[in-house]
């Protein structure tokens, strides 16, 4: 956390510290005039501090360099990756050109979203994703709410897959990481724990970016977080026909909310996803509500508790 702290002014530092130190610590929010805001657990904490413009303006050097120029690109997209894999987005005043965002300017909101590394919370999840004796991987679709641990499950199987697990050899990944947010890298080097045989394509649009990496990486596995656009899901069903291997998140609370989306109705009628994994937040980010076969056939959970085959 020592990345977090570095930004923030130190009177800042020392209100929240006991907090920092937390494992169950996922957010921390500063908004200039408002009260200090943790999320632990799922759950608001206010501290009795309110942020100033002084405060903000500190914040926002230090994720710059003192340097605005450095970040322009960041701020157009609302976001800045940090050492430690850590996401602090923004929010203020926005300027426009011909209807698209320029930039964030007098930034007053920051959302700290804590990139926490959960090593070996996939790895149960092996025999469903990998049948015993095969080469490959399954096409697999990882669907949750926000905050339900998606882009954890997903790290950890890119991590898994890099790596190679017990009688499973490592394979090539490759990481389409348009939001900074599965690798954490910082100028482009990933910030996060993955085997030795894993690319990423950093702040990449997903559409595209699947496409550079099987012409540049030939990946045999790729991993894209967030699938929802149009040009995404027929990004994915080309790398599928290329013979790549996908493992992708989704927005959706169950298995039926994919129908219910038109560019993702497409890609479930076409039946190519092998398993689909449905998690949610009740009990901690990470929890599997529930595993589905290539035909929505549920899958028994209680193997799931002995862990790696």
């Amino acid at each position: 956390m020592e990345s977090v702290s570095k930004m923030l002014p130190k009177h800042v530092v020392g209100i929240i510290e006991a907090h920092l130190a937390s494992d169950y610590l996922e957010e921390i929010r500063l908004r200039v005039n408002r009260p200090l805001e943790l999320i632990v657990r799922g759950r608001p904490i206010f501290q009795p501090y309110f942020l100033t413009t002084e405060d903000a303006g500190f914040i926002l050097n230090k994720l710059s360099h003192f340097s605005i120029y450095m970040i322009e690109e960041e701020l157009k997209k609302g976001y800045v990756t940090i050492e430690g894999g850590h996401r602090v987005g923004l929010a203020g005043k926005v300027v426009t050109e011909n209807g698209v965002v320029k930039v964030i300017r007098d930034v007053t909101s920051f959302n700290i979203r804590i990139a926490k590394e959960k090593l070996g919370i996939a790895e149960r999840l092996v025999p469903h994703l990998h049948a015993k004796g095969s080469s490959s991987w399954a096409h697999t679709a990882i669907i949750g709410p926000p905050q339900s641990g998606k882009t954890t499950m997903i790290r950890d199987l890119a991590r898994v897959i890099s790596t190679g697990i017990d009688d499973i050899e490592p394979m090539k990944v490759g990481i389409v990481d348009e939001r900074s947010e599965i690798a954490g890298s910082v100028k482009g080097v990933p910030q996060h724990t993955f085997g030795s045989r894993l690319d990423v394509l950093d702040a990449c649009p997903k559409a595209e970016g699947m496409m550079m990496m099987i012409r540049s990486m030939s990946p045999d596995v790729l991993v894209v977080d967030e699938v929802g656009r149009m040009e995404d899901c027929e990004a994915v069903l080309e790398a599928m026909n290329a013979g790549v291997k996908v493992i992708m998140t989704v927005h959706g609370t169950q298995l039926d909310d994919l129908l219910k989306r038109p560019s993702l109705s497409s890609l479930m009628k076409a039946g190519v996803f092998e398993r689909f994994l449905v998690l949610t937040a009740k009990n901690g980010a990470g929890t599997i509500q529930g595993i589905y076969d290539h035909d929505f056939t549920s899958l028994p959970l209680s193997v799931l508790e002995g862990g790696r085959r």
